[in-house]
């Protein structure tokens, strides 16, 4: 099989989820392309999209969130976003490139691209077997303007949610959202503290905000620098993602050494099994790796929109803490300090009929492959 995965630098989450999917078919001897198809037009396309984004989030969440709010009230209108409609000559230079490559399957993990194949569908494009997945625990705004043959959702729960956006029910196949390999096997906390080089007599918290070092992290850093260094055993590891001026700035105040920043990392897997807890904003992504893995996970910040829907439903099946402000976060902390021995949050179902599907990247993959297997044979 030729696979092209379709996927735009903003938010690292929509790119991890391709790499998972990307990683899995080549393990079985599958040819995949991973791209952002703006780069298709020009790289400085592709670039200006991402900064933008990247800069709206890293400094005025605030206007992200009117934003997603304004989509949500264009969504109630009965005609075509202009995120539909500005896609039309990258969406051309899209169909150019798939024609001369003879692809099987077309894998998005990302709204934009799935317009993208939109307008190509409407255009008569002759296109291969397209899927969506969706890597947010809600119904973004405009999904349901896209016509993708497959919409591969993270949980059974969120169908009505996609249904009453006009998404058909046969299209929707609830499998979770894939995340790489790397988090399969559960990794032992000393066993992850030697490997990074941890204090292995330290009780270390992580915090995160995402690939793009998100929201305002510095009061909450001060907040918890301030508890850990009042603690005789506790630690904080900060991963401060693309964010160098974040990163710059936590270094320059920090004097602790049982206080890590860090910028980008391959090792979140191991990171997130050495802690005590994982205090992030609710990610689609992230947050799915940190319920995989179990350690306790706190949830604050959310970017507002698709974020604070992500929070509401790990909180309700019992995945995460939703925190409020930076009081509840150290009380929070201080009662995993007080009982050592709190097992900590996470899925206590079987993988098919639990909340997260811990199988997701290879059942997303098996799905892909025996929907080919059928098209073959139909042929």
């Amino acid at each position: 099989m030729d696979a092209l995965i379709l996927s735009c630098s903003t938010g690292g989450g929509h790119n991890a989820c391709g790499k998972a999917v990307k990683e899995e078919l080549e393990l079985r001897g599958h040819n995949v392309v991973m791209m952002d198809p703006y780069d298709l037009v020009s790289s400085t396309l592709s670039a200006l999209i991402g900064n933008v984004y990247i800069k709206m989030v890293q400094h005025s969440t605030g206007l992200f969130g009117f934003i997603y709010k304004l989509g949500s009230l264009y969504r109630k209108l009965p005609f075509k976003s202009p995120v539909y409609y500005v896609n039309k000559k990258p969406a051309q230079r899209l169909g150019e490139y798939i024609d001369k490559h003879n692809f099987d399957a077309v894998i998005m993990p990302h709204l934009f691209p799935a317009e993208l194949i939109t307008y190509l569908k409407k255009e008569g494009h002759k296109l291969p077997a397209t899927y969506f997945i969706a890597t947010d625990y809600v119904c973004i705004p405009f999904t349901e303007e896209t016509n993708c043959d497959y919409y591969i959702i993270p949980h059974k729960n969120l169908s009505l949610d996609f249904i009453k956006r006009g998404i058909s029910e046969d299209k929707l196949v609830p499998l979770g959202i894939p995340v790489s390999s790397c988090f399969d096997v559960p990794i032992d906390k000393l066993k992850a503290k030697k490997r990074l080089k941890l204090n292995t007599d330290i009780r270390y918290h992580l915090f995160a905000s995402g690939s793009m070092g998100a929201g305002n992290m510095v009061n909450t850093f001060k907040s918890l620098s301030s508890y850990v260094e009042s603690t005789d055993d506790e630690g904080l590891i900060v991963i401060c993602g693309n964010n160098t001026k974040l990163y710059k700035k936590l270094k320059n105040l920090s004097g602790s050494d049982r206080v890590r920043i860090i910028t980008t990392t391959n090792h979140m897997a191991e990171y997130i099994s050495a802690c005590e807890s994982f205090i992030t904003k609710p990610g689609g992504l992230s947050s799915t790796e940190g319920a995989v893995i179990g350690t306790k996970m706190l949830h604050y910040r959310p970017i507002p929109g698709c974020e604070e829907y992500n929070m509401h439903f790990f909180a309700d099946k019992g995945l995460s803490v939703a925190i409020n402000n930076d009081s509840q976060l150290i009380s929070v902390l201080k009662t995993i300090n007080q009982d050592k021995n709190t097992e900590t949050i996470k899925d206590k179902e079987s993988p098919d009929t639990g909340v997260i599907n811990r199988n997701a990247r290879v059942d997303v993959c098996d799905f892909i492959e025996n929907n080919m297997t059928e098209q073959v044979n139909k042929h």
